[in-house]
C-alpha cells in the first residue's frame, strides 16, 4: 500500500538479475467529484426519472454497491449534485462583501454572470429537470426552491436594498422586484436548454443580460433631474 492507493509488484529481468518494483494500481473512480460529474452526464441525457442509479454506476466504472455507499439514494445523489452546482456557481455572482460597491455595479454583474452561468449545460439542466418533472417529484422541487430559488432571490433582494440605502435605487417592495429579475434568466435557462434545440431562434447570453439590466436600471434608478 502507498500513499493509501494499493500496489502491484512487477518484473523486470535484466542481463544480472531479477528486479521487483511497486508500480501503483490503476485508480478506481471513487471521488465524489468523478461521481457527480458522471450523474450530471446522465440526469442531463435521461431526466430524473429516467436515470437510475445503475446508470450512473456504469457510466463511472463502479458497482452499484460502491455507488451506495456514498449515496444512499437517487435522490441524495441528485441533491448532492445540485448542491455542488449552486455552491460552485452563486459565490461568482455577488461579492462577499459589497458595502463600498455601487448597487448598479452589483445588479449589472450578477445578471451577466447569471445568464451566462445559467445557460451554460453544466447548470440549465438543473432547472430544465425541475420545472419539467418536479410535480411527479414534489421533494425535489421543495429542496430545489429552498436550496436554489430562495439563495438566488435572497442575493438580489440584498443588492436592491444595498441601492435603496444608498440612494441610488427607488423601489417599494425589493422582494417582489427580485422576482422580476430571477424570472427573466430562469426562461433563459429553459430557452437554451428546451425550446433551441428544436428549432427557436438562439438567444446569446450577453445580449440578453445587457437588455435585461437596462431594463431593470431603467425602472429601479432614481433619477437625479426628477422634480
Amino acid at each position: 500500500m502507498t500513499g493509501g492507493r494499493p500496489i502491484f509488484l512487477a518484473l523486470h529481468i535484466t542481463d544480472q538479475s531479477v528486479i521487483y518494483f511497486a508500480v501503483p494500481r490503476p485508480s478506481v473512480p471513487t471521488r465524489r467529484a468523478d461521481i457527480l460529474e458522471a450523474a450530471r452526464a446522465v440526469f442531463s441525457q435521461r431526466g430524473y426519472a429516467g436515470t437510475r442509479m445503475d446508470d450512473v454506476a456504469k457510466a463511472i466504472g463502479l458497482s452499484k454497491a460502491a455507488l451506495y455507499l456514498q449515496f444512499e439514494s437517487k435522490d441524495a445523489l441528485f441533491q448532492a449534485l445540485v448542491t455542488d452546482v449552486i455552491d460552485r456557481t452563486l459565490p461568482d455572482m455577488v461579492p462577499a462583501d459589497f458595502a463600498d460597491v455601487p448597487a448598479p455595479a452589483l445588479l449589472e454583474g450578477f445578471v451577466h454572470v447569471a445568464a451566462q452561468r445559467m445557460t451554460s449545460p453544466e447548470v440549465a439542466f438543473v432547472p430544465r429537470i425541475i420545472i419539467g418533472e418536479g410535480s411527479n417529484f414534489p421533494d425535489l422541487a421543495r429542496f430545489y426552491h429552498d436550496n436554489v430559488v430562495d439563495r438566488g432571490l435572497g442575493m438580489v433582494e440584498a443588492i436592491i436594498r444595498h441601492g435603496v440605502g444608498r440612494g441610488e435605487f427607488i423601489c417599494e417592495d425589493p422582494a417582489m422586484a427580485c422576482r422580476s429579475v430571477i424570472g427573466a434568466l430562469l426562461l433563459n435557462a429553459v430557452w437554451r436548454m428546451v425550446f433551441e434545440p428544436v428549432g427557436a431562434e438562439p438567444v446569446d447570453p450577453a445580449a440578453m443580460a445587457r437588455a435585461h439590466t437596462r431594463l431593470l436600471l431603467d425602472g429601479l434608478l432614481v433619477r437625479k433631474d426628477a422634480a
